[in-house]
C-alpha cells in the first residue's frame, strides 16, 4: 500500500466532514432566511456554499497535485480543475467525479465566484433557493463518488 495515498484518503475524508457541515449551516440559514425575511441570513448561506465549494476545491487541488501531478494554471484554473477531476488519467487514475456531477458542481463553482466578487446586499434569493434546494441530492453523489475514489486509493 502507498502511504502517500492513504494519506491522501484520510485527507479527502476529512474534508467531506467538513464540507457536510458548512450544507447543514447553509439550510439552517436559508431557513431562518425564509422564516425571517432577513437579508442578512442570505449572507451566512452565500458564505457556506462558498465554503462547500472551496472545500471540494481544496480535495480537487490535492488529488491534482499529488496523484496526476500537474495543476491547472491560468485564469480559467478552477474550471480546469474540475474538468481535469472529472477525466480519466490512463495509467493514473479513474475520472473521480462524473461529467454530471462535474456539470451540477459547476454551477457552485460560478456561485462562489459572485460571492468572491459581489457586493453581500446583492446576492439574489432566487439564486441562493435553487442551490440550496439541490444541495442534498448533490452532496450525496458527490460523497458517493469521492468514497469511490478513496477506495481506489486505499487499493492502489
Amino acid at each position: 500500500m502507498n502511504s502517500k495515498y492513504l494519506t491522501l484518503s484520510g485527507r479527502i475524508k476529512q474534508e467531506i466532514s467538513e464540507i457536510k457541515t458548512c450544507i447543514d449551516r447553509a439550510k439552517k440559514a436559508w431557513n431562518r432566511a425564509k422564516e425571517s425575511s432577513d437579508p442578512l441570513y442570505l449572507d451566512s448561506v452565500a458564505l457556506n456554499l462558498h465554503d462547500f465549494y472551496g472545500g471540494l476545491e481544496r480535495v480537487f487541488e490535492l488529488i491534482a497535485e499529488n496523484i496526476d501531478e500537474v495543476k491547472p494554471a491560468g485564469g480559467n484554473w478552477h474550471q480546469e480543475l474540475l474538468r481535469q477531476m472529472a477525466t480519466e488519467i490512463p495509467k493514473i487514475r479513474p475520472a473521480v467525479i462524473s461529467q454530471e456531477l462535474k456539470q451540477k458542481l459547476d454551477e457552485y463553482r460560478a456561485f462562489r465566484h459572485i460571492v468572491r466578487n459581489v457586493y453581500a446586499h446583492n446576492f439574489k434569493a432566487e439564486r441562493i433557493e435553487k442551490l440550496v434546494e439541490n444541495i442534498d441530492e448533490l452532496i450525496k453523489a458527490t460523497e458517493e463518488e469521492l468514497l469511490n475514489f478513496c477506495n481506489f486509493l486505499e487499493e492502489t
